[in-house]
């Protein structure tokens, strides 16, 4: 805990010098990925195979209407970490990013609040079908990897099997110079890890809407996920939600 704190103070004071130095029940849908990377079901096509020339993935419009309560949904929200291999669809994983982070309005505000409406976070999913990035603006998904990063994901996060067994795992990521830009140092990590909270919260709370299962996890190695995710040295890994079907 302390060595993350010293990084994480590390990574504020790198990006406040650089900002010195310049100015529902179930949806239904395709399958984007299963556990064991084998077709999720007979409504649902097989997951997409990464290809040199497939760098996005639309995505279905966001539901805005649903059967379970915001109410219901509070009640029943728990920390599950046992998942059936059935893969999510591409609706819900697309209702599950637009919870997290995605716009409602045609100035680009979005689902979870933001300091100074900056937005520093990022949002990545690993399936068996590869690492996808999140794009809030354009609701789809930009493919970042062509393997299964699950696997290193896990072992990244102290061998915890939740991560291995979902066939998702989603990944929020903070850009902390995005907000340090306009307030300084000293708040921006207060700001930055409130606003992931909000996200997870929303991502967790669509889950339950959804009859899906997830749990927020923040007991990883900074350096390795951001190894495994290949992500730049200024973005930093802030939680880890394996999604998918409850088992039993």
């Amino acid at each position: 805990m302390v060595r993350e704190r010293l990084a994480l103070a590390t990574l504020i004071g790198a990006a406040v010098g650089a900002c010195g130095q310049s100015p529902p029940a179930r949806v239904e849908g395709d399958a984007l990925g299963r556990g064991d990377g084998s077709t999720a079901s007979s409504r649902a096509r097989a997951a997409p195979q990464a290809r040199a020339d497939m760098s996005t993935q639309d995505l279905p419009a966001p539901r805005l209407t649903g059967p379970v309560s915001l109410e219901e949904a509070l009640a029943r929200r728990r920390s599950i970490r046992s998942f059936e291999a059935t893969g999510l669809t591409e609706a819900e994983i697309a209702q599950l990013s637009w919870a997290a982070q995605g716009s409602t309005t045609a100035e680009g505000l979005r689902t979870s609040p933001s300091a100074g409406a900056l937005y520093p976070l990022e949002v990545y999913v690993a399936l068996a079908a590869g690492l996808y990035r999140y794009d809030p603006g354009r609701h789809h998904l930009e493919i970042r990897s062509g393997e299964d990063l699950r696997e290193e994901l896990q072992r990244a996060a102290l061998g915890q099997d939740a991560i291995g067994a979902a066939p998702a795992v989603f990944v929020i990521t903070g850009v902390f110079e995005r907000t340090a830009i306009k307030y300084g140092e000293r708040r921006t990590p207060r700001y930055v890890q409130m606003e992931a909270g909000h996200a997870a919260q929303n991502l967790l709370l669509q889950a339950v809407a959804l009859g899906l299962g997830a749990v927020p996890m923040g007991a990883f190695y900074d350096d390795q996920v951001r190894d495994v995710l290949s992500l730049p040295a200024a973005e930093a890994p802030l939680y880890l939600i394996p999604v998918g079907h409850p088992r039993g």
